[in-house]
């Protein structure tokens, strides 16, 4: 390799002329789409939240109906892998990359959002919660592997 593009592999290094040029400009145009994509998960949110209220006030008039409460365990807990999506989002805004600590986070708040749903529905057979017990331990291993083998720099968390 030529001497003077060794800087150019470094992490830190300045790039300059049309090859920077490029790279700055990209990098713009995909924090813009993060950005959109933040406020649309935004709405998203809060679009959630609001049904969230309404199936609360539905499932106060109607307190005997099973489909009512679980609609409102189904609701609740959709709500919480939203809020695990959209900080995912935001860190990827902060440090432009997608961990893997918070992205196996968000698959392991999924998973058991789908294993509360299947046992509250009273709809899992024992094989599907043997197999779904394995994926969740799988993606725990991850979590747990994510941070004992984090990078050790300052700008990261």
């Amino acid at each position: 390799m030529a001497e003077g593009r060794d800087d150019e592999l470094l992490p830190g290094a300045l790039l300059t002329g049309t090859r920077g040029r490029i790279l700055r400009f990209y990098g713009k145009i995909l924090d813009l789409i993060v950005i959109a994509l933040i406020f649309v998960m935004l709405l998203t949110l809060f679009a959630a939240v609001a049904g969230l209220v309404l199936d609360v006030w539905a499932t106060v008039l109607a307190l005997r109906q099973e489909t009512a409460v679980q609609s409102l365990v189904t609701d609740v807990l959709s709500v919480f892998v939203l809020i695990e999506l959209f900080r995912t989002f935001t860190d990827y805004l902060e440090f432009h990359r997608i961990r893997l600590r918070v992205l196996s986070e968000v698959a392991i708040v999924f998973v058991l959002r789908e294993i509360f749903i299947g046992l509250y529905a009273h709809r899992m057979d024992p094989s599907e919660i043997l197999a779904i017990a394995v994926l969740l331990a799988v993606l725990v291993a991850a979590r747990v592997a994510a941070v004992y083998f984090a990078p050790k720099h300052a700008d990261m968390d």
